[in-house]
């Protein structure tokens, strides 16, 4: 059974509850689930600041998240695949890609500021650093795990290169593609409050929402926006894995 999966949150959750009630953590450095459910209920109605509501810091952290990645997925498949069918391109890429892969989204929020200034368009670069390599990645992998004998059957055939890659390589490389989003976008939504942290112009954000929240020491209202961005995280997630199992059937239903 599915629901066969969510025993231990929700023991860890009682357990947490229990750890609370009984004094033995304190309400202010780790509130309760409880207290966490009023704080969920006090961004909804009040809003943090006072009148800005959680569901339009979440339409604003969705905008950003998916601009980020959905500009990372238009970059990122068409040129994983291009590295997985071209050896000599893969030859002189490659290097690039792995210089600067170790460098962590967070240590270009200068830059980005610097060429794009203070919001959605530095936010959202940010967010696509992070989604991006994972994407092209995999992407990569894919192509070259595709039987090399199937290629050469439809090259004998008299199928051009563009025909190879649609009909061959990309149908092979979908369940390393969807690998690669799915990456791409936890990432994502990880920097999303660092993006968030250089600045919004719009005053709205989950991250934004979560630094003003420390910034008055409401850590029940912290934890309740990093679970928002956790459950939406995960929802985004399950649709992901849903189209994977409906564009990819042959592999059956996607791994959790």
């Amino acid at each position: 059974m599915k629901l066969a999966r969510w025993w231990l949150p929700l023991v860890l959750l009682l357990l947490w509850q229990g750890l609370s009630m009984a004094g033995v953590l304190p309400a202010y450095k780790l509130p309760s689930p409880w207290a966490v459910i009023q704080g969920f209920g006090e961004l909804a109605v009040k809003g943090m600041p006072p009148g800005q509501l959680l569901h339009w810091h979440l339409a604003y952290s969705l905008l950003r998240v998916g601009t980020g990645f959905l500009a990372a997925a238009v970059i990122g498949v068409p040129l994983g695949l291009a590295l997985g069918a071209s050896p000599r391109l893969r030859t002189t890429v490659s290097p690039i890609i792995e210089v600067l892969r170790p460098v962590p989204p967070l240590a270009w929020i200068p830059i980005a500021i610097l060429w794009f200034g203070i919001g959605l368009p530095s936010a959202g670069f940010i967010i696509f650093l992070g989604a991006f390599f994972p994407i092209v990645l995999n992407t990569t992998a894919g192509v070259l795990e595709v039987n090399p004998v199937l290629v050469e059957a439809v090259r004998t055939l008299g199928a051009k290169r563009g025909d190879v890659v649609k009909k061959v390589l990309l149908p092979g490389a979908l369940p390393s593609i969807f690998v690669g989003l799915r990456i791409g976008l936890g990432i994502g939504w990880m920097t999303l409050v660092a993006a968030e942290f250089t600045g919004v112009r719009s005053g709205y954000g989950l991250g934004y929402m979560i630094m003003t929240a420390r910034d008055i020491q409401r850590p029940d209202e912290i934890i309740a926006g990093m679970a928002v961005i956790g459950l939406v995280g995960l929802g985004i997630d399950i649709l992901l894995r849903l189209a994977q199992r409906r564009l990819v059937p042959w592999r059956g239903e996607a791994s959790p």
